[in-house]
């Protein structure tokens, strides 16, 4: 699967798609791939802080239990009610199914992030390639 190149990428394998000084957060196809059937998404409440790279929930599998990290720092302003009660969204199209959107308080920090390319550079390198 091509990384669309309106996202910016961490080494976390999260994405963040930047519109004004909204994020929108999700996990890439690499991640969904290596955790394999996720059955549950938790994710924080609207207006809970996030800040860059600390942890801001879980995504659970059938394999593991793993962190999501945020790609950048801000306030929750709206969460994905879909993944609920319908978590294979995230398997079935990673990059279209948000997680959650936030309002930036330091959109600069995007610039950091990995673009489409190096990310694709980065998981092939991870991944022995």
């Amino acid at each position: 699967m091509a990384y669309p190149a309106d996202l910016k990428y961490t080494k976390e394998h999260e994405w963040i798609k930047v519109e004004g000084d909204t994020g929108i957060i999700g996990i890439t196809d690499h991640a969904q791939k290596a955790l394999g059937d996720i059955v549950f998404v938790e994710l924080p409440k609207p207006g809970a802080t996030l800040t860059q790279g600390k942890s801001l929930g879980t995504v659970e599998s059938v394999k593991a239990v793993s962190d999501i990290y945020a790609p950048a720092s801000g306030t929750v302003t709206e969460v994905n009610q879909e993944l609920n009660t319908a978590p294979e969204k995230v398997n079935a199209d990673p990059h279209g199914a948000w997680m959650l959107k936030v309002k930036l308080s330091n959109p600069g920090e995007v610039k950091n992030l990995l673009s489409a390319a190096d990310y694709e550079k980065f998981v092939a390198e991870e991944d022995g390639h």
